[in-house]
């Protein structure tokens, strides 16, 4: 079965690449995607047999990235997330692994990096 994931990104181009770079290059289907914070909340909440992966990006058009994060490890969800985004604070990439992130991915530089993870985990 492939590795089901769910975006979290604002930027309809993004999106748009990113589904086709997974579902090209990985064992993985994207599932579905959110561009605020309240939107993907519920609909993950809601839907957490469907999710294997949430993608998520920290800047939104409303909410952040880390409001998912939290949202979701306080419900006791147990699927993998991680934060694929353009911010590159040190204290960013801490906060969100506090958080419950379980990686964290600059899209600038580390594309390579988060295709390697999702393999990972399409193979485990």
């Amino acid at each position: 079965m492939k590795l089901r994931i769910y975006l979290v990104e604002d930027n309809a181009t993004v999106v748009e690449l990113l589904i086709a770079l997974l579902e090209e290059v990985t064992l993985a289907q994207v599932v579905g995607s959110s561009a605020t914070e309240s939107e993907a909340c519920e609909w993950l909440q809601a839907h957490q047999a469907l999710w294997d992966l949430v993608v998520l990006d920290l800047g939104l058009a409303k909410g952040t990235g880390l409001g998912i994060l939290q949202c979701l490890r306080a419900q006791g969800a147990a699927q993998k997330m991680v934060v694929l985004s353009n911010c590159r604070v040190k204290m960013a990439r801490t906060e969100c692994l506090n958080a419950g992130a379980d990686a964290f991915f600059d899209k600038a530089s580390e594309t390579a990096q988060l295709i390697d993870y999702v393999n990972q985990c399409s193979a485990a």
